[in-house]
């Protein structure tokens, strides 16, 4: 029987992890299909719920349910414990295991941008989603010693700051008013800027002003489309050590579910040879979506389908 792996999540839509997946179970002779799965909050612990079944090999988990499906699960693996985020749901029979390969996408993203440098001991943290839970923890197990977070709502980054209190105790980790003056000031003590909230992902936002960043930073962007960011492309233009997008993470927290699910190493040849032909078709659908929206609301008449084309192509995916 064919077995299923879905993303769960609201609004989702087709992803780009889920290109990647697909490709690697065909190429890997696995029989397994990987769809989204649109749900509701209040549909959320039956969607978890239906993982129990044989037909499933597990689930990825994206935005806005990360930290909502913690209590849904039966175990949850020391990244997901001390993150308090699951990006991945894999079985154990009938029980459901949370794992969080965020993490274990970005040490090596985090190693490939600082190269041969010395890792820096500060850090900026823009977000305080799922993702940045990932970046902060990674952060803090290599060994960094301030790290400082912004985030639109004040609020979520001091309760994400709050929950790694026992794990930061021996250093400096706190949140920040997202002022322009204070975000100026705090890379100017940082050497590490880590992009790991959503404004960009248009390719004309950025999160910080060029003017803002100074040079010989090292700055990675963890969004994956558009290929270049505004943030990467203006921070390479301003000087910085070392500029990168999301690619190498979404490459490995990929691999990793892979194989948490099917118990065998992931195929990273056809994952990165897949990637950018999966990202051209990704950024089409979603150009096309925005497209018939905008000639929907031009019409004036049938709100109901150009509201849903404009919801997909806003909609965010891990």
């Amino acid at each position: 029987m064919a077995k299923r792996v879905v993303l769960i999540g609201h609004p989702v839509e087709r992803s780009l992890a889920g290109a990647l997946q697909q490709a690697a179970f065909d190429a890997s002779g696995i029989g397994a299909s990987y769809e989204p799965l649109d749900r509701l909050l209040i549909d959320l612990p039956a969607a978890i719920n239906e993982l129990r079944a044989d037909e499933y090999l597990g689930a990825n988990i994206t935005v806005p349910y990360k930290e909502r499906v913690v209590p849904m699960l039966d175990r949850m693996t020391d990244e997901a414990q001390h993150t308090g985020a699951v990006d991945t749901i894999t079985r154990e029979g009938s029980r459901l295991v949370g794992h969080n390969t965020d993490v274990l996408g970005f040490r090596p993203a985090l190693d490939a941008l600082v190269g041969k440098q010395k890792m820096p001991k500060a850090a900026v943290v823009l977000g305080a989603g799922g993702g940045a839970r990932a970046v902060v923890y990674g952060l803090i197990t290599n060994g960094f010693q301030r790290i400082i977070v912004f985030n639109r709502h004040l609020h979520r980054a001091e309760g994400m700051v709050k929950h790694f209190g026992r794990t930061a105790a021996h250093m400096e980790l706190r949140a920040m008013p997202w002022h322009e003056s204070v975000i100026e000031a705090e890379l100017g003590r940082a050497k590490l800027l880590v992009n790991a909230s959503s404004v960009g992902r248009d390719g004309v936002e950025t999160p910080i002003a060029q003017e803002l960043l100074p040079p010989d930073l090292l700055v990675l962007d963890l969004l994956y489309t558009p290929k270049e960011s505004r943030l990467v492309r203006e921070a390479k233009a301003t000087g910085a050590s070392s500029a990168q997008n999301g690619d190498l993470m979404l490459l490995h927290q990929t691999g990793a579910a892979f194989e948490l699910w099917t118990g065998k190493p992931a195929p990273m040849d056809v994952l990165r040879e897949r990637l950018d032909a999966a990202r051209d078709e990704l950024s089409a659908t979603r150009e096309e979506a925005a497209a018939q929206a905008a000639a929907g609301e031009g019409d004036g008449d049938g709100a109901e389908q150009p509201k849903a084309a404009a919801s997909a192509a806003k909609g965010r995916s891990t």
